[in-house]
């Protein structure tokens, strides 16, 4: 474990040692900072607001925080994406400096912000770079400093130190009891593997109703892991102003699961039983949506929704909202040599049914994607913002366009331009399909289907070495119709989607390729 004292606790200081302090110079996160007010004139705002392309640091200016924020929330902004090494508030300007151990986890934590709005306190708040490399702050301030030591022992597997009164104690148990208070949407057992997943391995799932309140225990592998997930995720909603994570430790040290269905499982045991085949839903929700006045309710998430907002929750966030009506995405750093309108449409396809594709003819580099819905728009955008296609790290964001404009007849535009609208690849076309329960974020292992009974395992290989790269594990289901095969890294596993999604097989058998969560 990394020593407690290679972590430094910011204090508020006043204005005139902040002015003369080596930690401002010129040019840098003042035009924020000397405003007087949290707020600022409106020109200000748009200032720095405008100003986010200062280059990369490890050090993140937080602004528009609510008052009375604290240390341990702000750090919590931090905590899925690597060791946080230093603080400084600003309470009386409502922001904060955040300081993580790496540039490349600072760098991770802004790409995802910049497509999915941070909230704290359901409030939204801005993260850009600062123009500091480093935080240099005294260490007076006890409360932040048990903040930060606590966090420092938690992400290098330690204990926290005393001294800390806010409930960092060192947990016991591997094992969390979940309370989920304003549940307007149901929220199912995978939903919370793929929120807590983000803090480490979840080993085993429970889930039931108490006191007509959904509750669920979950088990990671070791209890520092559940006290990370404890401190960033307590008291977040999944969704928009509902759906509250109410979390403590609980008293139980192992959970004894019996059956893998959708109220339970074992992920360290997949050959256990379905059991009686229990209903996805918690019946308590099931009977409120067969009510009679289904029109009272906010409305259930259609499962894109719902996947969208789980995918966006992994990153221990609200979505900012499916308020916007555009489908419309913009990826942008794209290989202009390799990527054409088809692998976007097969690419993006995972995650909706894309309508149409038109790559900028002046910055071939970029692509607007017209997907169905907004919904699918935010879920492909969540699952493919900075993932790595034809060697090149895509940006994804939404579209002030809100929709894909078709070239004028007779004009060629190089086929840049593509129209899916009919096309019958879409996934998602089917209601109830079961499509809509199998989507999972890009991953080395592929989940192929469709697979005529005389093609061999070394025919599948074959295929996909061939697509470009190394298939590492193969494993056929009984029937052998499906298959799991697994490349070496999750860039060829996306180039393998790609290129063989809809292959011809023969007999007019076309390969079906889509990302599973599973491993080999």
């Amino acid at each position: 474990m990394d020593g407690i004292g290679d972590v430094a606790v910011g204090v508020k200081r006043g204005s005139d040692e902040l002015l003369s302090s080596s930690l401002y110079n010129s040019g840098s996160d003042m035009s924020s900072i000397s405003d007087g007010t949290s707020n600022g004139s409106d020109s200000k705002k748009l200032r720095v607001e405008d100003r986010m392309e200062a280059p990369p640091s490890r050090v993140l200016h937080i602004r528009k925080l609510p008052n009375e924020t604290s240390e341990t929330e702000v750090i919590a902004l931090g905590l899925p994406f690597g060791k946080v090494t230093n603080i400084l508030t600003l309470k009386g300007k409502n922001q904060a400096f955040l300081e993580l151990g790496t540039e490349e986890a600072a760098i991770t934590m802004v790409n995802y912000y910049s497509t999915v709005t941070p909230h704290v306190r359901n409030v939204p708040v801005f993260i850009q770079y600062s123009n500091h490399k480093e935080l240099k702050t005294d260490a007076g301030n006890q409360r932040a400093q048990a903040v930060l030591q606590a966090v420092s022992a938690v992400q290098g597997g330690g204990t926290p130190t005393s001294g800390s009164d806010l409930a960092l104690t060192a947990a016991s148990s591997p094992v969390l009891r979940i309370i989920i208070d304003n549940m307007f949407y149901p929220v199912t057992l995978d939903v919370l593997q793929q929120i807590f997943s983000k803090f480490g391995t979840v080993m085993k799932i429970i889930t039931f109703t108490k006191n007509n309140q959904f509750q669920a225990l979950l088990q990671f592998n070791d209890p520092s892991t559940a006290q990370q997930a404890k401190i960033a995720l307590d008291g977040q909603n999944i969704y928009n102003s509902c759906c509250t994570l109410r979390i403590d430790y609980s008293k139980l040290v192992n959970l004894n699961v019996k059956y893998n269905n959708d109220k339970s499982r074992d992920y360290t045991r997949p050959e256990l039983p379905a059991g009686d085949g229990q209903p996805a839903m918690d019946p308590n929700m099931a009977a409120a949506f067969q009510g009679k006045d289904s029109n009272s309710l906010l409305g259930a998430l259609s499962p894109l929704n719902a996947a969208a907002a789980a995918a966006a929750a992994a990153g221990r966030v609200a979505l900012s909202g499916h308020s916007g009506s555009s489908g419309v995405l913009l990826a942008s750093n794209l290989n202009e040599e390799m990527v054409t309108p088809q692998s976007l449409f097969t690419l993006f396809g995972v995650y909706g049914d894309t309508q149409r594709v038109k790559i900028l003819y002046n910055k071939k580099d970029s692509a607007l994607i017209q997907m169905a819905d907004a919904s699918q728009a935010q879920l492909a955008m969540s699952h493919l913002n900075g993932q790595k296609m034809y060697g090149k790290v895509i940006r994804v964001a939404l579209s002030k366009h809100t929709s894909v404009q078709l070239p004028r007849d007779g004009l060629d535009d190089q086929g840049l331009t593509k129209d899916f609208t009919n096309s019958p690849l879409h996934r998602f076309k089917k209601p109830g399909s079961k499509n809509f329960q199998n989507i999972f974020p890009p991953s080395t292992t592929l989940h192929l289907s469709n697979i005529p009974t005389d093609v061999t395992e070394e025919d599948l290989r074959l295929l996909f070495s061939n697509a470009g790269g190394t298939v590492n594990a193969f494993k056929f289901f009984q029937d052998h119709k499906m298959a799991l095969l697994q490349m070496s890294t999750v860039e060829e596993a996306i180039q393998g989607l790609i290129d063989l999604h809809n292959y011809n097989m023969g007999d007019n058998h076309h390969l079906r390729v889509s990302f599973s969560k599973s491993s080999i």
